[in-house]
C-alpha cells in the first residue's frame, strides 16, 4: 500500500469537530495524529511518529480497534435472511415484555401486533449487518487515469446509536484523490448506508466509511466528515 497523502484540513473542519462533526483525514488532524477517542481530542504525538498504540509490545493483549477495523472490511457480514427469520420471535418476544414493563398491555387491540412490527423494524433498521462492502463494490472499481479530488456531498444517513438504541440523523460528506482507480459515485452512498444501518457510535462509523474506500482504492488521500444529531 502507498503512504497516503494527508488531504489539509481546514478551520471549517475543525470547528466541525469540535462541535461534534466526526472528521477523519487519514488518520491526521492538523498535523498531530489522532489517537481512537472522541471527536476534536488529537494526541501530541507529531504525524510523523507512530502512535503509543503502535508502539506497544506484541504480547500485548489489549485490543485494537483500528486492527479490527481494517480487517473486518471484508468479513463483516454477521446476519442472514435466514437469521433473520429465526430471531424474529424471540425478538417480538423482547417488545412484548418491553410494552408490558412501560405499563400497556400488550393484549389491547392497538398493541396486538406491535411486537412484531417493532421487531421486523428493528432488522430493517440494522440491515447492514446482512451486506458485505466488498460484494457492493466488486463490479464498481474502475481504472481510470485522473488523480484530481472526488467529493460527493449530502449523503443521508440513519443510524441507531448503540447506547442508547434511538436514531442518528445526518449527512455524510466524502472525498478522496484516486490513484489511477476510481469508484462509481453511487457506491459511495452504499458504503455510508451498509455501515450506518447497524448499531453505531458517530466517531466508528466515520473511520469505517474511511477504511473501506482506502482498502477498496488505495488512494493518495481519503476525507469523510460526517454532520449528525
Amino acid at each position: 500500500m502507498e503512504p497516503a497523502v494527508p488531504i489539509p484540513c481546514s478551520p471549517n473542519d475543525k470547528k466541525e469537530a469540535d462541535a461534534g462533526g466526526s472528521v477523519e483525514l487519514n488518520g491526521l488532524f492538523d498535523g498531530m495524529m489522532r489517537k481512537p477517542g472522541r471527536t476534536g481530542q488529537a494526541s501530541q504525538t507529531p504525524a510523523g511518529e507512530p502512535p503509543a498504540s503502535q508502539a506497544a509490545p506484541p504480547s500485548s493483549t489489549s485490543s485494537c480497534s483500528s486492527c479490527s477495523v481494517m480487517d473486518g472490511w471484508r468479513t463483516e457480514r454477521t446476519r442472514s435472511v435466514e437469521d433473520n427469520e429465526m430471531s424474529l420471535p424471540g425478538l417480538a418476544a423482547a417488545y412484548t415484555s418491553i410494552i408490558r414493563g412501560l405499563g400497556e398491555d400488550p393484549q389491547r387491540q392497538g398493541l396486538l401486533k406491535t411486537p412484531w412490527r417493532a421487531a421486523t423494524a428493528m432488522q430493517f433498521f440494522t440491515k447492514g449487518y446482512q451486506e458485505k462492502i466488498i460484494d457492493v463494490l466488486n463490479d464498481a472499481i474502475f481504472d481510470e487515469d485522473h488523480d484530481e479530488m472526488v467529493i460527493v456531498k449530502d449523503i443521508d444517513m440513519f443510524s441507531m446509536c448503540e447506547h442508547h438504541l434511538v436514531p442518528i440523523f445526518g449527512r455524510v460528506h466524502i472525498g478522496y484523490l484516486p490513484n489511477k482507480r476510481v469508484l462509481g459515485l453511487s457506491k459511495l452512498a452504499r458504503i455510508v448506508e451498509i455501515y450506518s444501518r447497524r448499531l453505531q457510535v458517530q466517531e466508528r462509523l466515520t473511520k469505517q466509511i474511511a477504511v473501506a474506500i482506502t482498502e477498496a482504492l488505495k488512494p493518495a488521500g481519503v476525507g469523510v466528515v460526517i454532520e449528525a444529531t
